[in-house]
């Protein structure tokens, strides 16, 4: 994907005395990676799909995205972080359905999240221009 970074998630950094939590995102074909504060919440879920950890019994928010996006005919495909404008990252979920891409406006944490419940974890992208103003 043109002016795309395909990166991966490289780190969850989780510190219970602050609502802030890191997750890092490293760039595949390189070494460059990059900080995206998130909540406690969100830093939890993608820790427990990334770990492996047993699952609530009861759907979760990221669970019900999938099944409502499965449920309408639509893959889940991937995540593009897109933009950071005014101290905030944004980002979409990307889905497929019939042939089309559809996309969903969601948070960075929201939409990895949803990424890492899948097997093996789908694609991150992150904009060129995010990537390059960003990453050490």
């Amino acid at each position: 994907m043109a002016d795309l970074v395909r990166v991966q998630l490289a780190r969850i950094v989780k510190n219970d005395l602050t609502d802030k939590q890191l997750i890092y995102l490293k760039e595949i074909d390189g070494d460059r990676q990059f900080p995206i504060i998130i909540g406690f919440f969100e830093a939890t879920n993608i820790d427990l799909r990334v770990t492996h950890a047993e699952r609530p019994p009861r759907p979760l928010t990221h669970d019900l995205i999938v099944g409502v996006a499965q449920s309408l005919g639509a893959k889940v495909d991937s995540v593009v972080i897109t933009n950071f404008q005014d101290d905030i990252f944004y980002a979409v979920l990307r889905l497929l359905r019939n042939g089309e891409t559809i996309d969903v406006d969601a948070r960075p944490s929201d939409a990895i999240a949803v990424a890492a419940s899948f097997r093996p974890i789908l694609p991150i992208w992150v904009a060129q221009q995010v990537f390059d103003r960003f990453s050490q």
